[in-house]
């Protein structure tokens, strides 16, 4: 976790090290859903090690806490936190130094998601990673249960934050924002990651005061995070959808120097759905 000190550049490859060579105070902050920790250990690993990201929040670990790899990712340097369950969900948040907080879940009196909700605190920087429900389809309760999370959500940065606080907010959101934020928007109107209801309750839990940084350095269309295993080199013909987002509260917005999405390790191999996406602050 960056200290505010300046250090030596880091070794690492030449994109990271550009990017800290140029400004020795910079702090990576990544998100990735991982689509089963365990599968994808070794992506995440390579990751790691060529970034050097101060902190990453992971999505979909899809493991048991017993059987989190907690071991190799300490052994990269990394202090991990997470909650998960069998099969599906789960979330984790791995940075370089330890949190001094840690919380999952709501505290509304409503169902807590644990392994959905991860806010992380560290010194005056919260995170708030985030794995949003998909939703299944706009008739499903499901679907309910996902813009009611969202409200929740809302009312979660209500509490507990306000505008002047540094505030992360990260994670897979299964939104695509705007008609720029999918490939083919004109045949998704009814598809739970791009419904209208879905669009609006995400833009209610943004009007808190985030920025979202990413298209505050990438304006122009055809910038993906998520590409369905389904589609045929989905990665190369550019049909994805943009679902993971990093959001920052105003002061950190200001700070904010660069954002990218790497879709290398999309075409890894094992892959996952989603890619890395990370900002420099």
């Amino acid at each position: 976790m960056w200290d505010g000190r300046l250090r030596p550049p880091p070794k690492c490859r030449k994109v990271a090290c550009d990017r800290r060579s140029a400004d020795l105070d910079i702090m990576i902050i990544a998100t990735f859903n991982a689509n089963s920790i365990r599968s994808r250990l070794e992506v995440v690993l390579a990751w790691l090690k060529d970034n050097r990201p101060d902190i990453l929040a992971v999505q979909e670990t899809k493991v048991v806490d017993e059987l989190f790899p907690r071991e190799p990712i300490e052994a990269a340097g990394y202090r991990v936190v997470f909650r998960g369950q069998k099969a599906y969900n789960g979330v984790a948040v791995l940075s370089r130094k330890e949190p001094d907080e840690v919380r999952f879940g709501f505290d509304d009196k409503g169902p807590a998601d644990e392994t959905r909700l991860l806010h992380a605190r560290f010194g005056k920087l919260h995170v708030v990673n985030t794995y949003v429900p998909q939703g299944r389809e706009v008739d499903h309760p499901m679907y309910r249960y996902k813009i009611e999370w969202y409200a929740r959500l809302r009312k979660y940065f209500d509490r507990r934050f306000t505008t002047r606080d540094r505030v992360i907010w990260l994670g897979d959101l299964n939104v695509a924002r705007t008609p720029m934020d999918v490939h083919n928007p004109e045949e998704r109107e009814n598809h739970v990651c791009y419904h209208h209801a879905a669009r609006e309750a995400f833009e209610r839990c943004l009007a808190w005061g985030f920025v979202d940084v990413f298209r505050e350095h990438h304006p122009e269309p055809g910038q993906y995070s998520f590409f369905d295993y389904r589609t045929p080199r989905a990665v190369d013909r550019g049909l994805g959808w943009r679902l993971d987002y990093i959001l920052a509260s105003p002061p950190l917005a200001k700070g904010s120097r660069d954002a990218r999405i790497d879709l290398d390790p999309r075409r890894a191999n094992p892959s996952s759905d989603h890619t890395f996406v990370s900002a420099d602050f």
